[in-house]
């Protein structure tokens, strides 16, 4: 699997404060893991959108990650809010995760991420469109 990265993001990343930069780093090696482990995937983007780390694939719907001032005890992954995403995450994982609506699993710093879990989220918003109409996206 390629990973074409926007030197953009790199800045992003270098702008976190310490804090939470291995958080940020964890997150990113889990969306490349989880990327590299389905067969189909040829190439991942990595690029910024609304100024957030965001990561594409060609049927795959965007993923976002960011850590935000204005919140400094958490991080989050985006998800598209139309999407059945968040939703059936909420259905299989239950209360594994803190949701935030239809757009979002929130982590506070001190948390350990259910990484298991997480990948399986990252796989089903990297092959969206192919799965979107499986029940439960095919879980």
């Amino acid at each position: 699997m390629k990973c074409i990265s926007d030197p953009k993001v790199k800045s992003v990343f270098d702008k976190y404060p310490a804090t939470v930069l291995p958080q940020m780093n964890r997150l990113r090696a889990l969306i490349l893991e989880s990327a590299s482990e389905i067969e189909s995937l040829q190439t991942i983007e990595e690029t910024l959108k609304w100024g957030e780390p965001s990561y594409l694939t060609k049927h795959g719907s965007t993923l976002r990650m960011d850590w935000k001032a204005k919140s400094p005890d958490q991080y989050a992954m985006y998800f598209k809010c139309t999407s059945k995403l968040v939703t059936t995450f909420k259905t299989i994982f239950k209360d594994k995760f803190i949701y935030e609506g239809t757009r979002a699993i929130v982590f506070k710093l001190n948390d350990k991420v259910p990484e298991k879990e997480m990948k399986q989220c990252i796989k089903m918003a990297l092959t969206y469109h192919k799965i979107k109409q499986l029940p439960l996206l095919g879980f």
